[in-house]
């Protein structure tokens, strides 16, 4: 009987720990939306703000900041951090590796391939009136070019260090031809390119903020349905099939909507460093969970809230130049993936 208070207790603490980590979270990333919206070259006050967003449809200044610039761009931010932190953790459950992310993989790099034929090239002028989908669509096709060449060699290769050197060197590759194109692209192009391989959620419109919401949102929500199997994928594709998981077709979909996550938000924002691989351990660490059940949205409110942080420091540290914002990203994930390499041993998915 104390066996059993003393496992209830521990439920019920866990449950508390995890509610307040959700509860906090969602606060952070609220003000931290709040405070992107109202500072800037012109600072507004909440209360501003508010008012603002409760009567749209005005036709003033500040209508006009916040309708059309601010609020985008905070909801891509917001949106891009947790897809990214979604795929992040998708790719580490199906690799049970700790240290792979989409960026690390060569993922953002083939997708960001992919755009640069359609930015540099004389394809998006002739399509034109396809864009934003037509990158979204290319982005996406990259970055499954290279989760297929990635995962081919997966395959033959069981070592983890070695699966980041592919990952690097499939980059490293990407990077080179995107360069080549850079060179033959024409002047004009070139400049628009270069700001967006920085990587930036300024200038978005509601077009994009919408494609973000209905297909990002749909894959984000097929995924967290797929959570149970998630699980017990964890434990081995023996444990996976014995409860009656179709192991093939379910790790089709793990990379898919990986792939599509990633490939999404940098088709759209251009690569985003180090988001998909720090933030789903920053979740583990703040919810003291291994269910992808509680994971999964964890990991996407805190790479929500990252993103919304390394926005706000890359507009506002020099002011009014910009930072890049991989710059930024990577200031905050290249130490976790230092610190997950000392402590691999201790690592755990």
């Amino acid at each position: 009987m104390e066996a059993l208070t003393l496992s209830q207790a521990i439920v019920v603490r866990s449950f508390k720990r995890r509610r307040l980590a959700f509860a906090a979270l969602g606060l952070l990333t609220l003000s931290l939306m709040v405070m992107n919206l109202g500072i800037g070259s012109i600072s507004y006050s909440p209360r501003e703000i508010c008012s603002t967003l409760l009567n749209p449809g005005g036709t003033g200044d500040l209508d006009f900041i916040i309708w059309k610039i601010r609020l985008p761009r905070v909801l891509a931010a917001a949106l891009g951090g947790a897809y990214l932190a979604a795929s992040g953790l998708l790719l580490q459950v199906y690799f049970r590796n700790p240290i792979v992310g989409p960026f690390i993989l060569g993922i953002s790099s083939g997708a960001t391939v992919a755009v640069s034929v359609v930015m540099l090239t004389a394809t998006g002028m002739q399509m034109a009136f396809a864009i934003p989908f037509l990158t979204t669509f290319a982005g996406c096709l990259g970055a499954y070019g290279v989760m297929l060449l990635v995962v081919a060699i997966a395959a033959k290769v069981k070592n983890g260090a070695t699966l980041l050197i592919v990952g690097l060197m499939m980059g490293y590759i990407c990077s080179a031809i995107t360069s080549i194109l850079t060179a033959l692209a024409e002047k004009g192009k070139i400049k628009g390119f270069v700001l967006w391989e920085m990587g930036s959620f300024s200038g978005f419109k509601w077009v994009e903020i919408w494609i973000m919401i209905v297909f990002g949102g749909a894959l984000f929500l097929g995924v967290y349905l797929l959570s149970k199997p998630l699980n017990a994928f964890l434990l081995g594709e023996d444990y996976a099939a014995s409860m009656g998981v179709n192991v093939r077709r379910f790790r089709v979909f793990i990379l898919l909507a990986a792939s599509s996550l990633a490939g999404l938000v940098t088709s759209m924002a251009g690569p985003v460093a180090f988001i998909g691989l720090a933030t789903p351990h920053m979740a583990r660490l703040s919810f003291g969970a291994a269910d992808n059940r509680i994971l999964l949205p964890g990991a996407a409110l805190m790479g929500a809230m990252v993103t919304s942080l390394c926005d706000l420091i890359a507009r506002m540290w020099l002011s009014p130049v910009e930072l890049p914002l991989s710059a930024i990203t990577a200031i905050f994930g290249a130490p976790v993936v230092i610190w997950l390499l000392l402590k691999r041993r201790g690592v755990r998915i």
